[in-house]
């Protein structure tokens, strides 16, 4: 991998295409990786090249990228869009109190543990809301599916089988409310048309506030390391 030195020295993946006529550099604002993309018949050291000469934006926009904390005894973890500090717990079960989520266990265990708690919590969540989003519109949801997606927060299938990012759980319910209202309203508009986001807008007025809080928040959801 291609490295452009400096205080640190960048990373950077070289992506040749077909179809580019020219260089540019992304950065992802999910983990920071730099991507430059190429000319297939592109020199490496004109893309090198290239490279340096934007180091001045390049390091901005790390800069820019959130820094995940990793989750830990005496850490604080967003759930349901509120901070909690995760503290040690008595028994077996993980459990909120107060301003606090107690974890009990091995503390080396404390990111596997948490993270596993928060999926079961999302789950239950997300297909409540789906099942009511969806008998609201006289539809019926196949399936829900979990993942740790990082370039959606939700997906669905024409057969009615839904999909969310867990993570979606960290964040203000409404958040969480309104992925699921999106998903559900593709029973109806597999496509972003107007119509589509009519539906979108009977399920859930005002959805545009909690889009606009994805974009705004969401990479820093990603970012935080079980």
């Amino acid at each position: 991998m291609p490295v452009l030195p400096g205080l640190p020295d960048l990373d950077i993946t070289l992506r040749r295409s077909a179809r580019a006529r020219r260089f540019s550099l992304r950065v992802s604002s999910l983990d920071g990786r730099v991507t430059l993309s190429m000319p297939a018949r592109a020199r490496e050291a004109e893309a090198l090249a290239f490279a340096r000469a934007q180091e001045g934006w390049l390091r901005q926009a790390l800069a820019r990228v959130p820094q995940g904390a990793e989750v830990a005894m005496g850490g604080e973890l967003p759930f349901e869009g509120r901070p909690l500090r995760l503290m040690p717990g008595s028994g077996r079960a993980i459990r909120v109190e107060g301003d606090s989520l107690l974890v009990p266990g091995d503390p080396a265990q404390v990111g596997a543990r948490v993270a596993a708690w928060a999926r079961a919590r999302a789950r239950d969540r997300l297909a409540e809301a789906a099942d009511r989003y969806a008998a609201q519109i006289g539809r019926k949801v196949a399936q829900v599916a979990l993942r740790d997606t990082r370039s959606r927060w939700g997906s669905c299938t024409a057969d009615g089988r839904l999909m969310f990012s867990w993570r979606l759980i960290l964040g203000p319910p409404a958040v969480l409310e309104y992925v699921a209202a999106h998903e559900v309203a593709h029973l109806v508009e597999m496509n972003h048309s107007p119509a589509f986001w009519a539906v979108v807008e009977r399920l859930y007025p005002g959805w545009q506030v909690q889009r606009a809080w994805l974009r705004r928040h969401g990479s820093a959801l990603h970012a935080i390391r079980f």
